[in-house]
């Protein structure tokens, strides 16, 4: 049964899933090979992102994010988003797109790119409560000591 939005506002989006992306992430591969077999994988970007900001470069981190950003956007797009609605979490397939938002709002961050950090946090709270929840308790400690150490 579809469920049917009573405010009026635009439907939920729901992207396809990438099975042997998802497969190759889940089996331990690499994200770089991920990436590289599959560029449009936003789930692979967002681990390389991860990797990088967990490593202190924020710098690589934000390139890794926003290529992942935009490969999401592409495929967003492609499934009927117009440019606002809900992107559910819960979704699987757009966890990839959502960590790769939420990458980009971190790394910006800590490379000082204040509104785009900003405009981006906002973005993933306005596409997904629930990712923001998410996301936010795994990098905000550590966001908040690289803001500190600037």
């Amino acid at each position: 049964m579809e469920r049917q939005n009573l405010l009026g506002g635009p439907p939920a989006t729901y992207l396809p899933a990438d099975e042997k992306a998802a497969a190759a992430l889940a089996a331990g591969e690499p994200p770089a090979d991920v990436a590289a077999r599959f560029p449009a994988c936003s789930a692979a970007w967002a681990a390389l992102a991860a990797g990088a900001f967990e490593r202190g470069d924020a710098v690589t981190a934000y390139a890794y994010a926003r290529t992942g950003y935009h490969r999401g956007l592409d495929q967003l797009r492609r499934a009927g988003w117009h440019g606002h609605g809900p992107i559910p979490w819960e979704h699987e397939p757009n966890r990839g797109f959502l960590r790769s938002l939420h990458m980009l709002a971190a790394s910006a961050a800590a490379i000082g790119e204040d509104d785009e950090a900003g405009r981006c946090a906002q973005f993933l709270r306005d596409s997904s409560p629930t990712a923001a929840a998410e996301l936010g308790t795994e990098l905000g400690t550590e966001l908040g000591n690289r803001r500190a150490s600037r």
